[in-house]
C-alpha cells in the first residue's frame, strides 16, 4: 500500500534526470573535466521490470551523459535526451509522442531545472535530498537520495499499486 497521495493507477510514463536522482548529486570528475557518474543497479533493476511491464520511460538531463547512454539503452529505455538545457519542451515533445496526458505521468527531479517539468505532471516526485525548491514542488518525497534508491522507490510504489511488481516469471529474470 502507498502512502502516496496520488491515484498511482492513472501512472503510464515516467520522467527522470539523470544528476541527484538517478545518480548521486556529488560525482567525481575524470582527466579531462567529465564527470564519472555512478548508477544504482536496484534502480536499473526496477527501472527494467518498469520497461517490461510497459511503463514508459524518459530520462531527461541536462548533463551530458553520453556514457549513461548505453546503461539505459541495455535496460530497454528508448528515449533518453542527454545535453538538454530547457526539458519542459523535451517533457511536453515526449508526453505528446507517447500520448500521454499530463495527469498520467510522474517526474522525478531534484532541483530547479526541473521545477518546470515537476509543474507540468500529476505526479511530482524528489529524493530526499533534492532542493528545497524542488521538495517544495514535489507530491512525494522519497525517503532514499538521489543515486541511493529514489529511483525504485517510486517505480515500485506505481508497479504495486498497478499489481505489476513482481507480477510476472519475466520480472525475475536481467
Amino acid at each position: 500500500m502507498s502512502g502516496i497521495a496520488y491515484d498511482l493507477n492513472k501512472i503510464k510514463g515516467i520522467a527522470f534526470d539523470i544528476d541527484g536522482v538517478l545518480s548521486p548529486t556529488v560525482v567525481p570528475i575524470d582527466d579531462y573535466g567529465k564527470p564519472v557518474r555512478m548508477m544504482n543497479v536496484k534502480d536499473g533493476y526496477a527501472l527494467l521490470i518498469a520497461v517490461k511491464n510497459g511503463l514508459k520511460i524518459a530520462i531527461i538531463s541536462g548533463g551530458s551523459s553520453e556514457r549513461v547512454k548505453p546503461r539505459f539503452e541495455a535496460i530497454g529505455i528508448k528515449d533518453i535526451y542527454c545535453d538538454v538545457a530547457h526539458k519542459l519542451p523535451v517533457l511536453k515533445e515526449w508526453m505528446e509522442k507517447e500520448d500521454l496526458l499530463p495527469e498520467e505521468i510522474a517526474y522525478m527531479g531534484d532541483d530547479i531545472p526541473d521545477l518546470q517539468c515537476m509543474r507540468a505532471v500529476g505526479l511530482p516526485c524528489a529524493p530526499h535530498d533534492a532542493s528545497n525548491e524542488a521538495i517544495a514542488t514535489a507530491i512525494y518525497i522519497s525517503r532514499f537520495s538521489g543515486g541511493y534508491g529514489c529511483g525504485r522507490d517510486i517505480l515500485t510504489q506505481i508497479l504495486s499499486a498497478q499489481g505489476k511488481w513482481m507480477s510476472s516469471e519475466d520480472d525475475f529474470i536481467w
